[in-house]
């Protein structure tokens, strides 16, 4: 007989129902004084004004008022606990993960020795003002040439590259720089205006040397027209990289990105923990993966910090989490204002409790390294990747960060992809089967089965993608590029 609900750790005081709850019902010896709705909470005894409300054994949230066993407990009766900086402290935790079983993936090696689990033909405009000219060139060129013999060309819209200053400008130039450079990307056209901020020569000075064959560049007012200008260095490039060819290689290659977007109460119980488990296994093999989303971490961060491989490392976790929360004070917002009303509706009542939910997907293993806006993910293990929780924004900065695939794990559901391929893992069976064009996993099976089964079952589909297989996102033609912005604009 299935679970109807569930305590997540023993010191809880709060239930999650798996299913929907009648009044009346009597549940791990509570009974309900009112219905409780899939994913939401409820006390399992009663709970005085100001204690804790504990979930995933930590705090979540207080009550703000006196709440009754088998009352639900959600936005109405509690408020988070989140405020200002926090005094750190560092109290190492032994995070040692028995070795999994190495798998191989199909893969394209590229000549500086990274791999690509793609070889596509990229356009990146320099400058949104020219995102026009790049789909243009990108429609012309499948019409005249097609596609065979590579994974296709696409190109990145975005409103940037001009009217930005200090910060927001470095950002942008080294995020497309680090895409031109992505290795699932076998060839890239840069192309620019030729007024913009981002101007083209310091563009390519700061990519260093590059295979003159497979990255090529064009500034549009240099040239009468720049659409067949464009086409043509397209046909070149790809006459390069139709030579590529898959080579098998042990799946410890892989940097996988770590991500949710519209959870649910039963995020931090089905996908984001199957997640944190496959997270474990990529490392344990010798692999790599990014989590990100830093207000998601508010909440959580200790546990974080104490599974940091070293003093220096949990530095650099410190600095990652107060700088975020500076800069939300630094905008006049609260640090703790973060559920979406989707959020709410599936469960999730503070920050906190998304939070101790979302990073479930870093699973229990060391973190070896913190990478900010500037950097590239080079440290094996499990790394934390400066950015905020939007969907975009953060899987455009793992991408750049080197990751080759996300892992996206969703409770409401989204269509979303990045300029990688996004990976969607619904937490629960209803939204597989009514979303089944947007999802490509479904972890929801896990309250039926169990999470070693369903590993496996996820393993196979990431050594698939890895080997051509494509994302829901790819075959629905959903490829994103959102970057960060923090300044003015011009």
């Amino acid at each position: 007989m299935a679970k109807k609900c569930i305590i997540i750790s023993p010191s809880d005081n709060v239930a999650v129902a798996l299913e929907n709850l009648a009044r009346g019902g009597i549940y791990e010896g509570v009974t309900l004084t009112e219905d409780i709705t899939k994913g939401h909470k409820f006390a399992l005894r009663n709970i005085a004004a100001g204690e804790d409300i504990i979930k995933y054994g930590t705090p979540i949230a207080h009550a703000t008022r006196d709440i009754k066993a088998g009352e639900h407990v959600h936005t109405h009766n509690v408020a988070t606990n989140l405020n200002e900086n926090l005094e750190y402290t560092y109290s190492p935790v032994s995070c040692s993960l028995p070795a999994g079983k190495m798998r191989k993936v199909n893969v394209y090696r590229r000549a500086n020795g990274e791999v690509g689990i793609r070889n596509e033909l990229w356009v990146i405009p320099t400058v949104g003002c020219v995102n026009g000219q790049a789909k243009e060139i990108v429609d012309t060129f499948k019409a005249e040439y097609g596609e065979e013999g590579f994974d296709g060309i696409f190109t990145f819209a975005h409103p940037y590259g001009c009217s930005q200053l200090g910060d927001d400008h470095e950002r942008t130039k080294f995020m497309l720089q680090k895409m031109v450079r992505h290795p699932n990307a076998g060839g890239v056209l840069v192309l620019g205006l030729g007024c913009e901020n981002n101007q083209m020569d310091a563009f390519k000075a700061g990519l260093g040397e590059v295979d003159q064959s497979r990255i090529k560049f064009l500034v549009c007012q240099d040239v009468e027209d720049e659409i067949s200008a464009g086409v043509e260095l397209c046909r070149q490039i790809a006459e390069v990289i139709k030579g590529d060819k898959r080579q098998p290689t042990d799946i410890s290659c892989l940097k996988v990105g770590l991500k949710c977007g519209g959870s649910d109460g039963l995020s931090g119980i089905t996908a984001n923990p199957l997640v944190g488990i496959f997270s474990d296994y990529l490392v344990s093999v010798g692999g790599t993966t990014v989590l990100t989303e830093v207000p998601e971490m508010f909440g959580a961060e200790q546990q974080l910090m104490n599974r940091c491989k070293d003093r220096a490392t949990f530095e650099k976790a410190v600095k990652l989490i107060n700088d975020f929360k500076d800069y939300f004070r630094a905008h006049g917002q609260p640090v703790g204002e973060n559920p979406s009303p989707g959020n709410k509706a599936g469960g999730i009542t503070t920050l906190e409790d998304k939070s101790c939910g979302c990073t479930q997907k870093s699973g229990s293993g060391p973190v070896s390294d913190v990478v900010f806006d500037d950097g590239y993910v080079t440290s094996k293990g499990l790394n934390l990747l400066n950015g905020p929780g939007n969907d975009m924004v953060a899987v455009t900065n793992l991408g750049a960060a080197g990751c080759h695939l996300v892992l996206f794990t969703t409770g409401r559901g989204t269509p979303f992809g990045g300029f990688i391929p996004t990976l969607k893992i619904a937490t629960n069976n209803e939204l597989a089967a009514k979303k089944a064009n947007w999802i490509d996993f479904n972890a929801g099976a896990i309250l039926d089965s169990d999470f070693n089964t369903q590993l496996q079952k996820l393993i196979d589909l990431i050594v698939d993608v890895a080997g051509g297989k494509l994302t829901k996102n790819e075959i629905n033609h959903t490829k994103e590029l959102a970057i960060f912005k923090t300044g003015v604009t011009l």
